[in-house]
């Protein structure tokens, strides 16, 4: 069976209308009413590759819902479409973007270019954060030219590209890659492209979002199964992570457990049971916060407890 498509904010019935292409191809659509619900429904299934919400949630904005739903490891992964009315505010199309949809439509949608959008994001593959060392050589200059060759770090790596940082500023889009895969793995070679500039690469670093062109089936191969991996492995530091506190609020008892370093700070999962048949160690996950220090993640997830528990 096919991962669901998780609809939010929108009527889904329409949407199945609208794009029959999800009838042919037999995708599942699950409509949700509230954002809090669209967070559970992604971290109970890592399958999921696309949403597609529209301004009608019951509990938050549409923009603040994407930011949440980029700011968590369990649900950073999917894609996101938004579907605006004719007569919302032009600025609101800029807002999403920025907050982190992959692509945003305003109605009367045309068929075609809808249907051809929802297929584009269903193939996204998989990306795993990564720091592995890359260097390599802008096509078209010399090899012996200084000023063609440049180093830097992957900051995300999927089979389609990478994102790269890296301290030399890059003006023209094609480029050669080695990069130095760990674990022993085979380094990969791909022809790739620059497709746009990452401003949220913090200096010394300049960033770049890089589509591979060309890349050997081998290198395919190391890739996913690099990917494979550090997806397995996080899910299992997740759930290794041992309980630091509980709360209880209304018919709910949360668990926070014990912060983990990622690459990007201190991450401290939130769990949720029921009060009634709650067990140490057996609720569901509900959210994931990220701090600059252990501390500050337990308090952030603290305080989101608090404002949504």
């Amino acid at each position: 069976m096919l991962p669901p498509i998780l609809v939010a904010g929108l009527d889904g019935r329409s949407l199945i209308l609208e794009a029959p292409l999800l009838r042919r191809e037999g995708h599942p659509v699950e409509e949700l009413q509230a954002a809090r619900d669209l967070f559970d429904a992604l971290a109970a299934d890592i399958t999921c590759r696309l949403v597609v919400l529209g301004p009608r949630l019951s509990d938050l904005s549409l923009v603040e819902a994407i930011r949440r739903i980029r700011s968590s490891a369990l649900t950073r992964h999917v894609s996101i479409l938004a579907l605006l009315p004719a007569g919302e505010d032009p600025a609101t199309d800029g807002a999403v973007v920025e907050a982190g949809a992959n692509a945003v439509m305003r109605r009367p949608l045309e068929q075609a270019r809808l249907e051809a959008w929802m297929a584009k994001l269903l193939a996204v593959p998989r990306r795993v954060e990564a720091r592995v060392p890359v260097q390599g050589h802008v096509v078209g200059t010399p090899k012996a030219d200084a000023t063609g060759h440049f180093y830097g770090l992957t900051r995300n790596l999927s089979v389609n590209g990478m994102l790269l940082a890296s301290p030399v500023r890059l003006v023209h889009p094609d480029v050669e890659l080695e990069v130095g895969m760990p674990e022993g793995r085979p380094s990969l070679r791909a022809l790739g492209r620059i497709v746009r500039e990452a401003r949220d690469i913090g200096w010394p670093y300049l960033g770049y979002g890089v589509e591979f062109l060309f890349i050997a089936e081998e290198s395919v191969a190391t890739i996913a199964s690099f990917i494979e991996k550090a997806v397995l492995d996080s899910l299992q530091r997740s759930t290794t992570a041992p309980i630091h506190s509980t709360l209880r609020r209304d018919f709910w008892v949360y668990e926070i457990l014990k912060p983990i370093q990622s690459p990007d700070g201190w991450q401290a999962e939130i769990r949720r049971g029921p009060r009634d048949a709650w067990r140490p160690g057996e609720s569901g996950p509900f959210y994931v916060v990220l701090g600059r220090t252990p501390e500050d993640a337990l308090s952030e997830a603290r305080g989101f407890i608090q404002r949504h528990g």
